[in-house]
């Protein structure tokens, strides 16, 4: 194994500095605007914008590297995305905040295209599985390490976005000096969304309310916890306990997907993701920190782990040649939903607090749950020889898919290609 990562541990090494600064910056950020006094809605507002940076990155990005070439273009985003903490730091006017975080959002989807499409140029059919689950757990992992990392200085301070930006600027190292060759230019696939709709709606669907109800988890929980009576100690802990309640559930849940009609699992899912949500509000308004961690916990094995289900679905209605063109398709739909969550979320929080976040997005759990059930009972199931295996998806604020490494797709699936047009009988 290590021989076999030999050639991408420069482009590792530099995903995992990038998350961890990420990490760290999407946490500081809504605990630093609660200590500038920006109202909930506010902080929702900023939160749904990095989103919309996200979106545009992915389809700019193709565009930029074609011209500019992988180091370059990947030494243009970490210049442009290092500025971004600095500039919160130096400026507490919420419009800044703003375009700093549409900034982000943009110069992170580039970083990440480009980090992919290098990795998956070094990838064969015979190892692009093991190039993805080491993706996965340097992911997690980065993830975790910043936000144990808000507990190096004071929020409040000029510190932590220093931090932020020096990690970013890092990140550049590994990448320049780099001994791997530059992959071909990024190529853009052609995506149908409403083929996709036709192909799977619960697939869809899930993919618009997992971005709609998890985005709010990521730009206001901080501030939830912080509500919650957890100083920074506990804020890092509550975030970690809800990334580790996803990445162990993810196997186990997604194994027993494999077993059953996924519907069904994904009615389950979305159903343990709204008792999470409900225990959130209430021990928000208990003052117990142990039970606040765990309802943390429980939202992340169910909440987090959602995505991969639905993505497994909707790859059971395609084939190998489509899952790039799927995937491309679930990111948007997936971004949609993450640009509406947070702003929605957060409107009712001057009235009913800022636990009702969570009523908010356990409603939307369970309408989609309903949506699923019905499903069910008017679609038959997929036999097995028609189902895909499951794969684990990274749930990070930052990007909830690695395109180019899903191990399900052939060499050939990573040419351009339109969604495939296969008439699936469970949708």
């Amino acid at each position: 194994m290590p021989r076999t990562l030999a050639p991408v541990f420069s482009l590792l090494l530099a995903t995992a500095i990038l998350l961890i600064g990420n990490g760290l910056l999407g946490t500081l950020i809504p605990i630093r605007a609660g200590i500038d006094g920006f109202a909930i809605t506010t902080v929702g507002v900023i939160g749904s914008v990095y989103f919309a940076g996200f979106l545009v990155g992915c389809m700019a990005t193709p565009h930029v590297v074609h011209r500019a070439g992988h180091i370059r273009s990947f030494a243009a985003f970490c210049g442009l995305a290092s500025v971004a903490p600095l500039i919160h730091a130096l400026s507490s006017d919420p419009f800044i905040w703003g375009l700093m975080r549409i900034l982000t959002g943009f110069c992170f989807a580039g970083l990440y295209m480009v980090i992919e499409s290098w990795l998956n140029e070094q990838s064969t059919n015979e190892t692009r599985g093991r190039f993805f689950s080491t993706y996965v757990i340097v992911n997690l992992s980065a993830l975790t390490v910043g936000q144990f990392m808000l507990n190096a200085a004071d929020p409040g301070g000029f510190a932590l976005f220093a931090v932020c930006s020096i990690l970013t600027s890092l990140a550049l190292v590994p990448v320049a000096l780099t001994t791997s060759v530059q992959p071909m230019p990024i190529q853009s696939t052609r995506i149908d969304v409403w083929k996709l709709y036709a192909l799977s709606p619960v697939g869809l669907i899930g993919s618009f309310v997992v971005g709609l109800t998890n985005a709010p988890f990521w730009t206001l929980a901080p501030l939830y916890a912080s509500e919650s009576g957890l100083d920074m100690s506990g804020i890092s802990l509550f975030m970690a306990a809800a990334i580790i309640g996803g990445a162990i559930a993810q196997w186990p849940i997604g194994r027993l997907s494999d077993q059953m009609d996924r519907r069904r699992v994904i009615v389950v899912v979305s159903i343990g993701a709204a008792l999470g949500e409900i225990a959130l509000v209430i021990a928000g308004s208990g003052g117990s920190v142990t039970a606040v961690m765990l309802a943390g916990f429980l939202f992340g094995v169910f909440g987090l782990t959602l995505y991969s289900v639905c993505v497994a679905h909707m790859n059971d209605h395609g084939q190998s040649e489509s899952f790039v063109a799927i995937s491309g398709g679930l990111l948007i739909v997936f971004s949609i939903g993450s640009i509406i969550g947070p702003t929605v979320a957060s409107i009712g929080v001057s009235t009913f607090g800022i636990a009702s976040i969570f009523l908010v997005t356990a409603t939307v759990h369970l309408l989609f749950a309903a949506y699923t059930g019905y499903r069910i009972t008017s679609a038959p199931a997929l036999t097995g020889e028609q189902r895909s295996d499951f794969v684990a998806v990274p749930f990070t604020q930052v990007q909830p898919l690695p395109t180019e490494l899903d191990p399900r797709a052939s060499d050939e699936a990573l040419a351009p290609e339109e969604a495939s047009e296969t008439d699936a009988t469970a949708r």
